[in-house]
C-alpha cells in the first residue's frame, strides 16, 4: 500500500515540505490514546535473538534510524513505534542557525536516492537539551554533533566539546559528525591532526566523568584506503568506541536520472541505493583492516533486507536508514527484523 498508494501521493509535493508534514501527523497521531500501542503492536518485534550489546549498550534489535530524520529531537519516542532499535538525533550545534538556502532536498525516484545540502538546520543545542529531558526517551538515542557553519574550523574543537557536556547525560552515545559534504570547508576536519585535536578534547572531557558515554566517528564514503587506514588510527589512538560509515557522498556515479537533472540540482550529499556498494566497500574495508576490532554502524543504501544483510555480513554490527524509510515506507524495520529472525 505505502510503495503504490501513498509513497506516489506525497512525491507529488516537495521532498522537506512532506517531511516536516509527516512529523507534524506523526506527533498528532500519537498523541491519540491506544494508537503508539496499535503501530507498536503491528511493527515491533521483540525477540531476545535480535539484541545486540554494543560498546556497552543492549540494543534490542540492530535497525536503526540515520541522523537527519529527526533533526530537532521531536520524534525519537514517536519512531520507536516503527520498530526501529535506536534513533539518532540531530546533527545539533551549539546555536540555532537556518541551514541552508531552499530548495535544498531532492529526489531522484529512478535511482531510489537523494540528494541533500541541507547544513545542519537545527535550532541548536538548548532546544536539543530541553526536548530531551520533557519527553524522557524509551529508546536507545544517538546524539550527533557538529560546529555551526560559521564556526572557523580552529575552533571547531570549542562547538563539539559544548555538545557533548549539554548533552552527556541525555543521550546514550555520541557521534562525532565531521564529514557531512554541505558545510563549507568541513571536509578539512577529517584531516589526521584537526581530527585528532577534536576527538581528544571530547575524550579528555569523557573520561573526568563518573561514567564514560561511547564516543563514534562519521566518516564519508568517499574516503581513499590511505585515508580509512588514518581513520582506523585515529580511532585506536583516541579511543573511540566505533565508526559509522558513511555519511552522504558527494559522487554522482551510477545514476540513472538524466545528467540534466542532476546537473539542475547541484550540490549536496547523495543517499540511497547508489551508494549501497561503496559504502559497503568502506565497511568491508575497515572492518578487515582493524582485524574486527572496531564496531562499525553500517549506514548507506539499504532499502531493503538484502541491503541489511549486506551490511552486516561485511562487518557492521548495527545498521541506520533514512532513504530507505522514506522509499520503502514504515515497515522497513520490521522487514529486516523478520528476515534476521529467518536466518538466525
Amino acid at each position: 500500500m505505502y510503495q503504490r498508494i501513498i509513497r506516489p501521493l506525497l512525491f507529488l509535493f516537495p521532498p522537506e515540505w512532506v517531511h516536516r508534514t509527516v512529523v507534524l501527523l506523526l506527533r498528532v497521531l500519537f498523541a491519540i490514546p491506544g494508537v503508539p500501542h496499535l503501530f507498536r503492536k503491528h511493527y515491533c518485534i521483540r525477540r531476545p535473538e535480535l539484541a545486540r550489546t554494543l560498546f556497552g549498550i543492549r540494543f534490542p534489535n540492530p535497525v536503526g534510524i540515520a541522523a537527519g530524520f529527526d533533526k530537532e529531537a521531536g520524534i525519537y519516542n514517536h519512531l520507536a513505534h516503527f520498530g526501529f532499535g535506536h534513533i539518532e538525533i540531530g546533527t545539533v550545534t551549539p546555536r540555532p542557525q537556518s541551514g541552508n538556502p531552499k530548495p535544498r532536498l531532492f529526489r531522484l525516484p529512478k535511482d531510489k536516492a537523494l540528494i541533500n545540502r541541507m547544513g545542519f538546520n537545527n535550532h541548536g543545542i538548548e532546544h536539543f537539551v530541553a526536548k530531551l529531558k520533557k519527553n524522557k526517551a524509551r529508546v536507545i538515542i544517538g546524539g550527533n554533533i557538529g560546529k555551526n557553519t560559521d564556526t572557523p574550523n580552529e575552533l571547531a574543537v570549542r562547538d563539539y566539546c559544548l555538545c557533548f557536556e549539554k548533552l552527556f547525560d541525555l543521550v546514550d552515545y555520541f557521534v562525532v559528525n565531521v564529514s557531512c559534504p554541505n558545510i563549507r570547508d568541513m571536509h578539512q576536519l577529517q584531516n589526521k591532526d584537526s581530527l585528532t585535536e577534536i576527538l581528544r578534547a571530547i575524550q579528555d572531557i569523557n573520561l573526568k566523568k563518573d561514567r564514560k558515554k561511547p564516543v563514534l566517528l562519521k566518516i564519508a564514503p568517499d574516503l581513499t584506503h590511505s585515508q580509512l587506514d588514518e581513520v582506523i588510527e585515529i580511532v585506536q589512538a583516541t579511543g573511540l568506541d566505533g565508526i559509522v560509515a558513511a555519511n552522504t557522498s558527494t559522487g554522482r556515479d551510477h545514476l540513472g536520472s538524466s545528467k540534466e537533472r542532476v546537473t539542475r540540482i547541484g550540490d549536496g550529499g547523495l543517499s540511497g541505493r547508489p551508494i549501497r556498494e561503496q559504502s559497503t566497500r568502506t565497511i568491508a574495508y575497515l572492518h578487515e583492516q582493524s582485524k574486527g576490532t572496531i564496531p562499525i554502524i553500517g549506514v548507506g543504501g539499504i532499502l531493503d533486507p538484502a541491503g541489511a544483510m549486506e551490511k552486516l555480513n561485511a562487518g557492521a554490527s548495527l545498521v541506520q536508514l533514512y532513504t530507505g524509510f522514506i522509499y520503502s515506507g514504515p515497515a522497513i524495520a520490521k522487514r529486516i527484523n523478520k528476515t534476521l529472525l529467518q536466518q538466525s
